[in-house]
């Protein structure tokens, strides 16, 4: 885990799944593993993080629950800042990662948290950055280089050509309003306001 844990991969998905609904360490755990079987989770790192998340102020513990048979758990739900955080995460993520990186998955995952125009316009600026990065690639490979020495750089053109392609047609989508949109936004205490 790094030591700054805000910069842990699982802090995106772990304020995602609170923005959903409150949860404990455990239903958290199971959840991720259940959604992102990419990613390595463990139920300590959960806990860790959770905590370290808690001590941030991005989300506040509830006091300790019995259900059944099962010992108290404490359950956490999304605070203000946890809130901004987390758009602010989103943001970023979609805007800034590189192409085909899991931490862009991980923040278009939840690009609904975000207004529908805000997230079109990122994604569009996005599909730009990564054009802008395939033509810087489209003098590659060298006339004197065996294409054998140089196949990296065609798989790359394809996959950075591929999730421009993605993510114009998902943005020609959003602006066409044929993918589904939260019609309630989240308001700064992570409560849902029409």
């Amino acid at each position: 885990m790094p030591l700054n844990s805000s910069q842990n991969s699982l802090v995106l998905p772990i304020l995602g799944l609170l923005v959903e609904q409150p949860a404990h360490g455990y239903d958290i755990t199971t959840r991720l593993r259940e959604r992102y079987g990419h990613l390595s989770v463990t139920r300590s790192t959960v806990t860790s993080l959770l905590k370290a998340l808690e001590r941030a102020g991005m989300v506040c513990s509830r006091l300790p629950e019995r259900i059944g048979n099962r010992p108290p758990r404490t359950a956490y739900e999304l605070s203000a800042a946890g809130l901004a955080e987390f758009r602010q995460k989103v943001e970023a993520g979609v805007r800034d990662t590189p192409a085909a990186s899991v931490d862009f998955v991980m923040a278009v995952a939840y690009v609904g948290v975000l207004p529908i125009d805000q997230a079109a316009c990122i994604l569009d600026g996005r599909a730009d950055r990564l054009d802008q990065e395939l033509a810087a690639l489209s003098g590659l490979p060298d006339a004197d280089v065996l294409e054998v020495q140089m196949l990296e750089v065609a798989y790359w053109r394809t996959i950075v050509a591929t999730e421009a392609t993605w993510i114009r047609a998902l943005v020609r989508r959003i602006y066409a309003r044929e993918i589904g949109w939260p019609t309630q936004q989240i308001d700064q205490f992570g409560s849902a306001e029409a």
